[in-house]
């Protein structure tokens, strides 16, 4: 794959990732849901950037996250650009321009949406609002898809979890969160052609 295709491959992750975000967040209240299929939601939330809502403690811990994520980037991004150099596997540049483009999505909200929208908490956020909801390198990721699978309480004999509510799958996430999770899925499950013996 060239890089030209990889880059174009990053772009189109990248706008409806962005768009699909904007949209959510410009016609969603935070935590507002609209029910697609018993199994499938739009359910609007926001997050520091890490899987759960994981996040750094402390006054910096969010700028910390943020600052490593684009060093992250930043060697994903050589990477990709050695690995087509190199001439290796489709597989490989692949699941690189995947892994960049969902990882690069995730940082534009943390470094400008803090900026350039209003809190959505009670209200719908405005784009470029003149009463930002955060700084720069502190805004938080928009997250949407839901797809509460199988959700009940589990049957009081089962061991530990046994009598509690349960919703598989619980995850809400983001298509910048999907193209990560292919890529690295793409390495996982084609291994030896993203990596082949020579």
């Amino acid at each position: 794959m060239s890089l030209r295709k990889a880059y174009f491959l990053i772009f189109l992750v990248l706008i409806v990732d962005q768009l699909s975000k904007i949209y959510v967040k410009t016609n969603f209240v935070l935590g507002e849901e609209v029910v697609i299929a018993d199994w499938f939601r739009i359910h609007f939330i926001e997050n520091e950037g890490m899987a759960w809502g994981t996040k750094i403690p402390g006054e910096y811990g969010k700028l910390i996250l943020t600052v490593f994520r684009i060093f992250a980037v930043v060697g994903i991004g050589w990477w990709l650009s050695d690995s087509v150099k190199k001439r290796h596997s489709n597989y490989l540049i692949a699941a690189i321009a995947l892994i960049f483009a969902g990882a690069a999505g995730n940082i534009i909200d943390s470094v400008f949406y803090g900026v350039i929208f209003d809190d959505s908490t009670h209200n719908l956020a405005t784009i470029f609002s003149p009463t930002p909801y955060g700084t720069w390198f502190h805004g938080l990721v928009v997250d949407m898809f839901y797809f509460p699978i199988w959700e009940g309480e589990l049957p009081s004999w089962l061991p530990i979890f046994g009598g509690k509510h349960f919703a598989f799958f619980n995850a809400i996430f983001n298509i910048a969160d999907v193209a990560i999770s292919t890529g690295v899925g793409i390495l996982l499950v084609f291994n030896k052609r993203a990596f082949p013996k020579h």
